[in-house]
């Protein structure tokens, strides 16, 4: 059995009623580096509570590599099939 160890930097930065994340991955063997990105907003009328701001962000930015992830694993099997690909979630 072989096992394989991918890890993801998450940086997160805020600005007023803005908080932006940058989720970052480089694979083991390859060395390629994927990332992906996420925004929140806070409504003006809801309490400031920070962590829900990087909460929301981070996940979208996590949703944004996989997307970024699966297309990547499409175009790799294009060049080795030589045929267009297209994966589902």
């Amino acid at each position: 059995m072989h096992t394989t160890t991918w890890s993801v930097e998450i940086f997160i930065g805020e600005h007023e009623d803005h908080t932006h994340a940058e989720a970052r991955l480089t694979t083991a063997k390859s060395g390629r580096e994927l990332s992906g990105e996420g925004t929140a907003r806070r409504n003006p009328s809801d309490p400031d509570v920070p962590e829900i701001g990087d909460e929301l962000a981070t996940a979208r930015a996590l949703s944004d590599l996989a997307h970024k992830l699966l297309e990547t694993a499409a175009d790799d099997i294009g060049s080795m099939t030589h045929e267009r690909v297209h994966l589902y979630r």
